[in-house]
């Protein structure tokens, strides 16, 4: 299909296709053909290879920087920490795993007594969740996407399993992961945020909040669920691309949109968290690098502690 749009659609670029597996696929093809593959629907740490993938480029913060935020809270504030550690067994598992083991450094490698993989293709990961409670890990991130993120709060609230949960950021949707898991099951859940998480009445007042509910009523679809954070995310990201357009100007080659996608200066948009801007130079394509923890306490994602940056540019 991108084949397609590429060779008889001759689109300007690829904007947002999603998932680490599929944009792997089309990784090395558009750069050959010199078409930018544009923000990215992944936190892969490789779309930031500008020197060998010029035309590749993210948008959301990496897996590996997301995953030494979650090992440095479990070093600082878990008292013999005995992890358990559930992925998907691809390149974005991975490489969610890598960060996390880097962050706990050699000695704090050894705190890991499970890990446990699933495949895209599984019907469950009950038995994964048996085992990681057999194991007894009192800590356990979760690096699973929303269906499987969905069934992992599940059985392990069913079973009784209460560890330290911690949960990536690909899984938060109040909408799409935690009222369907069960909003007690979910309760006390720990992940990394960078964006206003739209359920948070603290941003209800907020203009760029309202901004945004104006816009989903009016322009996107009326029947959108308010309380899935994707809706909020396609908001943010297609910002992104306008403002990268209009920083085209007249010359809307792919060559110039690729230049000007890779010189974002302190951009600012209103779905971020406050603090948190996005910056690109030819030579890091890593729009976003801050975070903040939050725990979900039944209704909503608080955000605790301090923002985390990467210590970029």
């Amino acid at each position: 299909m991108v084949r397609r749009l590429v060779e008889q659609d001759q689109v300007a670029i690829v904007f947002q296709p999603l998932g680490t597996p599929t944009n792997t696929a089309i990784h090395k093809y558009l750069n050959q053909q010199k078409v930018p593959q544009l923000f990215v629907a992944t936190g892969a740490t490789k779309w930031n290879d500008p020197q060998h993938f010029p035309w590749t480029i993210g948008w959301q913060p990496n897996y590996q920087t997301e995953s030494r935020i979650y090992a440095n809270y479990v070093l600082k504030n878990v008292k013999d920490p005995k992890i358990g550690i559930l992925y998907q067994n691809d390149d974005y598992g991975k490489d969610y795993l890598k960060g996390f083991k880097d962050g706990l450094g050699e000695a704090g490698r050894k705190l890991i007594v499970l890990e446990q993989t699933y495949e895209v293709t599984d019907p469950t990961i009950d038995s994964q969740i048996v085992n990681l409670k057999s194991s007894g890990a009192n800590v356990f991130f979760n690096i699973t996407i929303p269906k499987f993120a969905v069934q992992a709060i599940k059985k392990s609230h069913d079973i009784g399993w209460k560890p330290l949960h911690l949960l990536n950021n690909v899984s938060t949707s109040l909408g799409t992961v935690l009222k369907p898991a069960g909003l007690e099951a979910s309760k006390g859940l720990i992940t990394a945020l960078y964006m206003k998480e739209i359920t948070d009445p603290q941003w209800f007042s907020d203009p760029g909040d309202k901004d945004w509910v104006a816009w989903m009523k009016k322009y996107y679809y009326p029947e959108g669920a308010l309380d899935d954070q994707a809706n909020a995310y396609a908001y943010s990201v297609a910002q992104t691309l306008v403002h990268v357009l209009k920083q085209s100007g007249n010359d809307l080659s792919r060559e110039n949109i690729m230049r000007q996608a890779g010189n974002i200066k302190e951009l600012s948009l209103p779905m971020l968290l406050p603090g948190i801007k996005i910056n690109t130079t030819p030579t890091d394509f890593a729009p976003i690098e801050q975070e903040q923890l939050a725990k979900f306490d039944g209704e909503r994602w608080m955000l605790f502690g301090e923002m985390h940056d990467a210590g970029k540019k």
